[in-house]
């Protein structure tokens, strides 16, 4: 079950966030339909690839389950429903727990509230720069660290590429290696950090804190106020890092997923 939000956090402020991050993770690939935003990337991220279900419409929740099927068994791809504090109705989660349906992908949503109470950044270290990457080639990167297949790393391009919330990455070079990658979506003062991916072999040396630093600098300077970022609940490194930078969780979501039949 998604954690629910974080009474710490003003609500409006969390959903505004929530919003945001809808914004920012659309493919071009999604429909609506009775009160459900679909969507059905082929690509790797599954938020670009779920149901997220933002208003409670009028049909059963039957009939939109055998739609939505439909619609992902044309897309090749498994059904997938994100389920966030959110999620209209509030009983869908229970619903589909009832009908066997499993979890997934639980994930935090971390808040920095307010970036300017943040310390700037120490200067970057000799030999070390950030440098701008376009979207083709950020997702080339990015995917190649990751193992991603041809078709993942195109649809990720094509979604940072067609994004109604455009993206800015960057990659860290260390004397022209790069060695860590980044990206921040801003929407008016409220900005999220997506990818942030250290290679391998760079790990345990602190240049993902380094890059994410630098990216919230440059988010403040446009004009962002409030920072927020997604990490799933087993990724102990990358929860660390975050808290290191005085990032809180704001709210939780997971995925749910049909059983085996």
């Amino acid at each position: 079950m998604a954690e629910g939000l974080n009474p710490a956090f003003d609500a409006a402020l969390l959903a505004r966030i929530e919003d945001a991050s809808l914004n920012a993770s659309a493919p071009p690939q999604q429909l609506w339909m009775d009160g459900w935003l679909v969507r059905f990337s082929p690509g790797k991220a599954r938020r670009a690839r779920s149901v997220n279900a933002v208003a409670a419409g009028r049909l059963p929740l039957a009939a939109k389950l055998e739609a939505g099927a439909a619609v992902f068994r044309d897309a090749g791809l498994p059904m997938v429903v994100r389920i966030t504090p959110f999620s209209q109705p509030p009983t869908l989660d229970a619903e589909l727990a009832a009908r066997g349906w499993g979890i997934e992908g639980e994930t935090t949503v971390k808040v920095l509230a307010d970036l300017a109470a943040t310390p700037s950044p120490p200067p970057l270290p000799p030999g070390v720069t950030v440098e701008r990457l376009a979207a083709a080639e950020y997702a080339r990167q990015v995917g190649h660290w990751r193992g991603s297949d041809p078709q993942a790393i195109a649809a990720h391009e094509e979604r940072l590429r067609l994004s109604p919330v455009p993206y800015e990455g960057f990659v860290l070079k260390q004397r022209g290696r790069p060695l860590a990658c980044g990206q921040f979506a801003r929407q008016g003062d409220v900005v999220g950090l997506y990818d942030v991916f250290t290679a391998e072999a760079a790990r345990g040396h602190g240049l993902a804190h380094l890059l994410c630093a630098q990216l919230l600098q440059r988010a403040r300077g446009q004009g962002a106020v409030t920072a927020y970022l997604q990490v799933e609940s087993d990724n102990a490194p990358a929860r660390a890092l975050y808290r290191r930078l005085g990032f809180v969780a704001g709210y939780g979501y997971c995925y749910r997923t049909p059983p085996v039949s």
